[in-house]
């Protein structure tokens, strides 16, 4: 769903959306996740490479911590290889 912004806060978040997409870790995932993707072949469809586990879930599993929320993972950092 769609969040309800101002068009200055929608900027805000694009811009701070931007900076964090960008940190190196950030960047480091995607790139970890892109040659994982790559050598994965179709087990990788329509999943979301979970960094913490070192193995493909389900977005909803991943982006829900297995159930668990995302709070108590904020900050943490796991390898990339």
């Amino acid at each position: 769903m769609k969040q309800k912004l101002s068009p200055a806060a929608r900027r805000a978040k694009a811009a701070r959306d931007k900076a964090y997409a960008m940190t190196p870790a950030r960047r480091a995932k995607k790139a970890h996740a892109q040659r994982e993707r790559r050598a994965a072949g179709p087990e990788a469809n329509n999943k979301d490479y979970d960094h913490k586990d070192q193995r493909w879930e389900t977005p909803k599993q991943n982006r829900g911590n297995e159930g668990k929320g995302t709070k108590s993972e904020s900050g943490n950092n796991y390898a990339t290889n």
